[in-house]
C-alpha cells in the first residue's frame, strides 16, 4: 500500500501510536502500584507538633529562670534550637548537632522531643533557680481527685453533693439528652469513685 503524497509513512504513525499507548500504559502502572502499595511517609505532624511544645515549655522555662536567650541560633556551624549567649551553652534536639558541638568551647546540651521542659534546669551546667510553672505535665492526676474534677466538686464534697453533682452532670451528658456514650461513661465511674470517697460516706455505710 503506497502512502499518499504529503503523508508520513505508515511505519512513522505506527511507531508513535505505539510509543503513545506504551507511554500510557506504564503510567498507568506507575499510579496503580502507587495506591496499592503507597510509600510510608514519616507522621511529621507529630513530630514537629511535638517539638513545637517543647520549643514552647523550654522558652517558658529559660523566660522564668530571667536567662537570655537566642531561638534558631547557628554554633560552630550548627543549627541549635536555643544559643544562650552569656553561658556559652547550646541546646539542641539533634544528637549529631551535639556531638559535633562537644569538640568546641560551647556547652551542648541535648533535650528530647519527650522531655518536659521543667526538666531543663537539671540539664544545665549551671545553677538555676527553683521556678513554679505549674503541676509535672507529665503527672496524671490521682484517680479520686479526677472523679470530683469531673463532677465540678472538690475533695470536700459531701456525699449529698457528690449525688446532686452527678444528677446535674448526667442530664448533660446522657446519650437520650443527646449527650456522647463515651461522657457519660466517664461521669458514672467518677460517681461511682467520688460516692466512695465523700464526706460522710463511711459514716452512712458503718451505719
Amino acid at each position: 500500500m503506497q502512502t499518499q503524497p504529503g503523508m508520513p509513512p505508515e511505519w512513522l504513525v505506527l511507531g508513535l501510536a505505539l510509543g503513545v499507548a506504551g507511554t500510557l500504559v506504564v503510567a498507568g502502572l506507575f499510579v496503580l502500584a502507587n495506591r496499592v502499595f503507597p510509600a510510608e511517609r514519616p507522621n511529621r505532624q507529630a513530630t514537629d507538633g511535638g517539638e513545637m511544645r517543647r520549643r514552647a515549655e523550654l522558652r517558658e522555662y529559660l523566660t522564668a529562670i530571667d536567662e537570655q536567650f537566642a531561638e534558631n541560633h547557628f554554633v560552630e556551624g550548627q543549627h541549635v534550637a536555643f544559643y544562650l549567649p552569656k553561658r556559652d551553652v547550646a541546646i539542641t534536639f539533634d544528637a549529631r548537632a551535639y556531638y559535633r558541638i562537644e569538640r568546641s568551647p560551647t556547652v551542648p546540651v541535648l533535650v528530647e522531643h519527650e522531655m518536659p521542659g521543667v526538666y531543663l534546669g537539671a540539664r544545665l551546667p549551671f545553677e538555676t533557680p527553683e521556678v513554679d510553672l505549674g503541676p509535672d505535665p507529665e503527672e496524671e492526676p490521682h484517680p479520686t481527685v479526677q472523679a470530683f474534677s469531673e463532677l465540678g466538686l472538690t475533695q470536700s464534697a459531701s456525699l449529698d453533693d457528690v449525688k446532686s453533682a452527678y444528677r446535674e452532670r448526667v442530664k448533660e451528658v446522657h446519650p437520650d439528652h443527646g449527650g456522647n456514650e463515651d461522657e457519660f461513661k466517664r461521669v458514672r465511674e467518677a460517681y461511682t469513685t467520688a460516692k466512695q470517697h465523700a464526706s460522710g460516706a463511711s459514716r452512712q455505710r458503718a451505719s
